[in-house]
């Protein structure tokens, strides 16, 4: 299996796609190694159909998980192996509709004021009072930081794009305090080792795991019961700059979205158009009288 691993990774590396994607990918396509055990160049076409259809009816795979699988696999093997199957020119799996939890002002304080940990605090409101993504805040270094401008060069997000993003004061402040506990010269949110002792040297960032379960903690001791509550959903800051009248695209380009249909999700999250309209529908209403 190695050989196959190897030509997989170097596709994906030589497609452009992110990190978390290409290990995405190679775990899907080593779940399917593993279901059938045997290496996936001996799979058929036929067993392919079988395999997604016991994800689908049996497992009962979200859509979601369905479209990483089908991206995966289809990848793998017509880039890979090189199948030209039938079967890859239809596979669907609806896009989930559901709109994602968002916070309150109030519950994100509250949220902040349960972590613990100075470096996982310091993390966690950089993400989001910037609205950074997981990787893209674990990943900031020292020189992405434009004290001067007031700005934080974002490099490499999703898509490998680029971008600028205010650095609020407070969040600036916050930053130069963690940075002095460990004056690592690059990543600002460093590996810190046992006993926090390896921050200075170290070249790689925060594990994923260690942000992740603070968050996972703060939200239970602040008494968040809103389902789906995670690190990205402090980017969802987006609805709290369009209640105080930020525009849609200048959120789009602060987000790093491709689509400004994807930043129009957080039109549906806030109240301030619907409270407006329905202002506006009652004062219309009244005046036919």
């Amino acid at each position: 299996m190695n050989d196959w691993y190897e030509r997989s990774m170097k596709a994906l590396q030589l497609a452009g796609l992110a990190e978390g994607s290409q290990q995405c990918y190679t775990r899907a396509v080593r779940m399917l190694v593993l279901f059938y055990d045997k290496t996936p160049d001996l799979i058929s076409e036929e067993e392919l159909q079988e395999y997604f259809l016991h994800r689908r009816n049996v497992d009962k795979w979200s859509s979601g998980t369905l479209r990483i699988c089908y991206c995966a696999i289809r990848f793998f093997f017509e880039k890979v192996l090189r199948r030209d199957w039938h079967i890859f020119g239809y596979l669907k799996a609806e896009r989930s509709k559901k709109l994602p939890a968002v916070l309150s002002q109030e519950e994100i304080a509250r949220i902040l004021s349960c972590v613990r940990t100075p470096h996982n605090r310091a993390y966690l409101f950089t993400v989001y009072s910037c609205g950074l993504r997981l990787q893209e805040g674990l990943h900031l270094e020292v020189g992405d930081i434009d004290s001067d401008r007031m700005l934080i060069h974002v490099h490499r997000g999703k898509g490998a794009k680029d971008r600028m993003v205010p650095l609020p004061p407070p969040t600036l402040a916050v930053l130069r305090e963690h940075w002095k506990s460990h004056k690592n010269p690059r990543p600002i949110f460093p590996a810190l080792g046992c006993g926090d002792k390896q921050g200075a040297t170290a070249e790689s960032p925060l594990a994923i795991t260690t942000v992740v379960g603070a968050m996972k903690d703060a939200v239970r001791q602040a008494g968040i019961t809103k389902r789906s509550v995670h690190i990205h959903t402090l980017r969802h800051y987006a609805t709290h700059l369009l209640e105080e009248g930020v525009n849609l695209r200048v959120i789009q380009r602060y987000l790093g979205h491709s689509s400004i249909e994807t930043t129009m999700v957080y039109l549906h999250l806030t109240r301030k158009g619907h409270d407006d309209a329905v202002q506006i529908i009652n004062r219309l209403m009244g005046e036919i009288r």
